[in-house]
C-alpha cells in the first residue's frame, strides 16, 4: 500500500510540475508583449542587490526592532 501512495504521490508532483513549467512558458518569452514600455537603462548589480536583497532585510529589522522595543515597554509597564 505505502508503493502505490508513493507513486501517486510521486505521479501528482511530476504533473503538478510539468503543468507549472508550460504555463510559465510566457514569462521566459523573448518576443515583445503590447503595452510594453522598458527603461533605458537597465538596474546595475548593485541596485539590484540593494532593492531585491538589502531593502527588505533592513525592512525586516526595522519591524523587528520596532516589535522587540514596544513589547520591553509593555513588561517595564507591567513590573513598575
Amino acid at each position: 500500500m505505502d508503493k502505490k501512495n508513493a507513486l501517486r504521490a510521486g505521479a501528482l508532483a511530476s504533473g503538478t510540475t510539468l503543468m507549472m513549467l508550460l504555463m510559465s512558458s510566457p514569462a521566459l518569452a523573448l518576443t515583445r508583449d503590447d503595452g510594453d514600455d522598458p527603461g533605458t537603462n537597465g538596474l546595475s548589480v548593485i541596485e539590484t542587490l540593494g532593492l531585491y536583497v538589502a531593502a527588505p532585510i533592513v525592512l525586516f529589522l526595522v519591524i523587528a526592532g520596532l516589535v522587540v522595543l514596544g513589547d520591553k515597554s509593555r513588561k517595564q509597564q507591567k513590573q513598575g
